[in-house]
């Protein structure tokens, strides 16, 4: 069965124009092409549920930010990958912290497209490294919120995270905790199975869903 995908997106050109090339795409199909969010809804209210949303950030009404946090809240099975002209770290930040499972600029080539929606659906999440590279290292681990006690971390655990959020190597990281790298790879693993990610990228980007860490100002 084709995954069902709905365009959300305020140029009518780029939204028909994009909705032609995913469904050349195998397995994938374009169910709702939308103008902006308070369309998307209109769909959705009358029992249109499509599996994936392919969300502009910049919208005349309800926007991406606000479209995202809304399907967030009560349409959670809903993956939702956003789109925009600018790779600017605050929104993409805002939009992870919405919701967002990818963010793709819409210079993209089709193979990143593709490759966008592939790992959406199989891994839950598209960010490409150069993107996460970018925005670890804006990350401020001092300003903390995040919700610890949710995910049950050590002391210990909270500390590595801090640390695998940055482009610190496991390596250095070893070093500045005192501990061997085997012990390393054991928090690594422990947040890995706490967190249900699969990878540093996604440890990262779940960190900034989850709001542990914030833009530097």
């Amino acid at each position: 069965m084709k995954t069902s995908i709905a365009i959300v997106d305020d140029h009518r050109l780029f939204a028909y124009s994009l909705s032609d090339l995913v469904q050349k795409f195998d397995n994938y199909e374009v169910t709702i092409v939308a103008e902006h969010g308070r369309d998307l809804l209109k769909y959705l209210n009358r029992g249109d549920r499509p599996q994936l949303v392919l969300l502009d950030v910049h919208m005349p009404e309800m926007d991406g930010f606000t479209t995202a946090a809304y399907l967030k809240q009560n349409f959670p099975d809903i993956k939702v990958i956003a789109l925009s002209m600018m790779d600017q770290e605050d929104h993409v930040v805002r939009m992870v912290q919405s919701g967002a499972r990818g963010y793709l600029l819409k210079i993209c080539r089709p193979a990143e497209l593709r490759q966008a929606l592939d790992d959406v659906c199989t891994k839950g999440y598209h960010y490409s490294a150069s993107l996460t590279e970018r925005l670890v290292k804006v990350l401020d681990p001092a300003k903390n919120d995040a919700p610890t006690a949710y995910f049950k971390f050590s002391g210990r655990e909270h500390e590595f995270l801090k640390m695998a959020c940055s482009d610190l190597t496991y390596a250095q990281i070893a070093d500045k905790m005192c501990v061997s790298p085997r012990t390393v790879d054991g928090y690594r693993e422990s947040l890995f199975e706490k967190m249900n990610v699969k990878s540093r990228v996604g440890m990262a980007i779940a960190a900034i869903r989850w709001g542990f860490f914030k833009l530097q100002k």
